[in-house]
């Protein structure tokens, strides 16, 4: 009899193939006389395996190869058939893969390099001893290199590199690491360095030369450039920061090793793990009071308590981290507000103005990413993605049952989601699968909007399909929106808009395969900005979501939105909007605006039909200019990160069971009080603090209560609109320190649901776009 069986999910460039041989080898062949012969292939949708053999034995092989699958595979379906029955001669064999299928299957992630080739790396008898481009089927770039499906070596940017006997020998041998291995290559054969356009000899050694010199290199990793320098030399940071107009944005730091990380940092089991994870993202770490590696923290992560830490990914990485020993700076190489560079002419043409030395390969990437980005809580270690990149994107592993919500705009099989402005992401909703592409940027410069329509066209190319409905955001300004009604018109297909802030709460809702439940659930989306329903830019809203309907059942009181782009970076200009008619207010902000200014700006909030907000995101900007920890700010989210420093430095001290709030107990209201709460701190300010018999204003102490605040008011909302369930998405939900007291406050009372794959910020908007119909 002859049985196939078909596996799908993350399958394909994870060893998949020689997993299977092998158990073949050691399960039917030796230990089964009635095997008489089968097969193992790539194809476009998944992996297909077939065998002669009789059932008993077919059944007993589909366990345990699903039993002790890969470690880097994730299988989302398989199945076991009996089929007409077929020839095969006696043994087990890998075949060519199968190019004919329609594309279905998940994207394999760029995976960070493995144990066993770091060891053969730093080994001087090894063939590939010192080679920047070592890898195996358990490491090395997959998604960034892939050309179309499904994956194999000509499908890939290796196919110009022709193995030698050596690779070739480890290829085809079923013992080998590297049995199958698509990336193959060696010293002798394979992938080169060149230091500004020209191969050299010793280019490692060149390299870290000139960071030991102050200098500033651009290296070429998996999904773009880096730009490197020393973490402890002040003024090569320094200069880095003038070059690169970036004044104040923190930079990530690369650690030779995990030991010398934890000299700088808490270091918790959960951060170690996920540092050392086939992901290898950057983490978020809360630093030590002192420092042993000589970091210049101050210069690294202004004003902050935390820095971004990452080790070596990439064999060139480890060859210079672990010949230099000490923390490089690792930040992505771009222009201010443009994406990654991951061409080589455009890192000649862009990036020789910042580096002092460009350091390339032959090895094209296809397609760019940055690398992720995540944190986990100070006190209650839950995960939180700030930016999903390189290791996750793009394939997201549903918790959910398939498109429950996305056949409500049946009869599509394939669904577009184009997202929003801010932090760009599409979804692809494709033969079952959902597809979440990486963080693609901001939306306003040409250059990241050409590498959002080559992210995607990436993609049509890839599975060589169109989508058959395409879903994009309200707002008609956006470059995602504008993009989406091109593509509906140039493809003859539907278009629906949806409310950006209602995307968010489906993404949350769907990430927890909450969609169907029978129970209202509450929304809270905070975030800083998003067309409402009404014209007005919402971002402090409650959403009651019952039997497929949304209610925004509150919203923080509106206040004036003025300025436009300029007020997101001038926190001041929030504070004045919030705070202009709150008694005891003037002398605060008459010190943050010229004469001329002041006039101007108060003449805009009284102008009639002026814009109005609800945005938390803008309230945590203007109370943060408010407690004078800025008023001009380099990038967005800065105030709102001093602020939530601030308050985690009080709760450090005092603990999660701090309760005072600026909302009272006994008050009623229909929608947030925004003024209430903004008198109430200016009040604190005016009159001053204190805790512990220390007089004066205490800013943490303010900072505290008005988180605690934040948290009182959900868990007000909650109880007067009847909900039990509460769901959290929007940017405001990367504070950490507010989730911690979520959890810690309402866990008891509350089921609380949390985004796990994705990012609260708007790289989810274009997930729960998919599960939207709004017209």
């Amino acid at each position: 009899m002859t049985f196939h069986i078909h596996i799908q999910g993350i399958v394909q460039g994870v060893g998949f193939r020689p997993y299977v041989f092998r158990l073949a080898e050691a399960f039917l062949l030796r230990a089964c006389p009635d095997f008489s012969g089968g097969s193992v292939n790539n194809a476009a949708d998944g992996v297909h395996i077939e065998l002669n053999a009789n059932e008993t034995t077919a059944y007993d092989f589909y366990k345990k190869l699903l039993e002790n699958a890969p470690i880097l595979s994730k299988i989302t379906h398989s199945s076991i058939e009996k089929i007409e029955n077929k020839f095969f001669e006696k043994g087990f064999k890998i075949i060519h893969s199968d190019n004919g299928k329609k594309a279905n299957l998940l994207l394999t992630p760029d995976f960070s390099l493995c144990v066993d080739c770091k060891k053969e790396l730093k080994n001087p008898q090894n063939q590939r001893f010192e080679y920047p481009f070592i890898t195996c089927t358990n490491c090395g770039p997959r998604y960034s290199i892939i050309k179309k499906l499904p994956y194999d070596r000509e499908n890939t940017m290796m196919d110009t590199f022709k193995m030698c006997p050596t690779c070739e020998t480890e290829y085809n041998d079923v013992r080998d690491r590297r049995f199958y291995s698509q990336t193959n290559s060696c010293i002798t054969d394979g992938v080169t360095l060149q230091i500004d356009g020209v191969t050299s000899s010793h280019p490692v050694n060149k390299i870290i030369s000139a960071i030991n010199n102050g200098k500033i290199i651009a290296i070429k990793g998996i999904g773009g450039y880096l730009l490197m320098c020393d973490a402890t030399n002040e003024i090569a940071i320094k200069t880095l920061r003038e070059r690169k107009h970036r004044p104040t944005k923190p930079f990530a730091v690369m650690y030779p090793t995990i030991e010398m990380l934890e000299n700088d940092v808490i270091l918790r089991d959960i951060e170690r793990e996920a540092l050392q994870s086939p992901e290898a993202p950057i983490v978020l770490l809360n630093l030590k009071n002192e420092v042993q590696s000589g970091i210049k923290t101050k210069l690294i992560a202004p004003k902050l308590n935390q820095i971004g830490a990452i080790l070596p990914y990439t064999p060139l990485f480890e060859l210079i981290l672990s010949k230099i020993n000490k923390p490089l700076i690792a930040t992505s190489g771009n222009i201010s507000g443009s994406p990654i560079i991951f061409k080589d002419e455009k890192a000649e043409e862009y990036l020789s103005e910042i580096a002092d030395l460009i350091v390339s390969n032959n090895r094209e990437i296809v397609v760019p990413q940055d690398d992720s980005v995540i944190k986990f809580s100070y006190f209650k270690e839950k995960k939180i993605v700030i930016r999903r990149s390189r290791g996750y994107a793009p394939t997201y592993l549903k918790t959910v049952p398939p498109l429950v919500a996305v056949a409500r705009i049946a009869p599509p099989k394939s669904v577009l989601a184009l997202g929003a402005m801010m932090k760009s992401t599409f979804s692809w909703a494709h033969e079952g699968n959902i597809y979440v592409s990486q963080y693609l940027g901001d939306l306003e410069s040409y250059e990241t909007q050409e590498s959002f329509e080559h992210t995607l066209n990436h993609f049509l190319q890839l599975f060589n399909d169109k989508p058959q409905h395409i879903i994009t955001d309200k707002h008609p300004d956006y470059f995602s929106t504008q993009l989406g009604e091109r593509l509906a018109k140039e493809w003859d297909i539907p278009l629906s808009k949806v409310q950006h802030h209602k995307a968010h709460f489906t993404a949350v809702m769907a990430e927890n395969g909450i969609l169907e439940e029978k129970e209202p659930i509450l929304g809270i989306i905070w975030d800083g900005t998003g067309l409402g329903d009404d014209g007005n830019i919402w971002g402090g809203e409650f959403f009651k979501y019952h039997e497929n309907s949304f209610l925004r059942a509150y919203y923080f009181d509106y206040f004036p939105l003025i300025l436009g782009d300029k007020m997101p970076k001038e926190p001041r200009i929030s504070a004045l909007s919030l705070a202009h008619d709150v008694m005891g207010s003037e002398d605060i902000l008459n010190k943050k605006f010229t004469n001329t200014e002041g006039v101007l700006y108060r003449k805009l909030l009284k102008q009639e039909g002026v814009l109005q907000t609800s945005s938390v995101g803008r309230l945590f900007d203007g109370v943060a200019s408010l407690l004078g920890l800025g008023d001009k700010m380099s990038y967005e989210g800065e105030a709102a990160m001093l602020l939530e420093d601030l308050a985690l430095s009080f709760f450090k001290k005092y603990g999660l069971d701090f309760n005072e709030s600026y909302i009272s107990e006994g008050s009623s209201y229909y929608r947030v009080p925004t003024k209430t709460l903004i008198q109430n701190i200016v009040f604190d300010i005016k009159n001053g603090t204190s805790r512990n018999n220390r007089e004066g204003i205490n800013r943490d102490l303010i900072a505290a209560k008005f988180h605690i605040s934040l948290v009182k008011i959900i868990q007000k909302v909650a109880k007067n609109v009847g909900c039990k369930k509460l769901a959290f998405s929007g940017g405001v939900f990367q504070n950490s320190l507010l989730v911690d007291l979520i959890i810690h406050h309402l866990d008891k009372d509350f089921e609380l649901f949390f985004h796990q794959q994705l990012s609260p910020n708007d790289e989810c908007v274009s997930f729960g776009q998919l599960f939207l119909n709004e017209k």
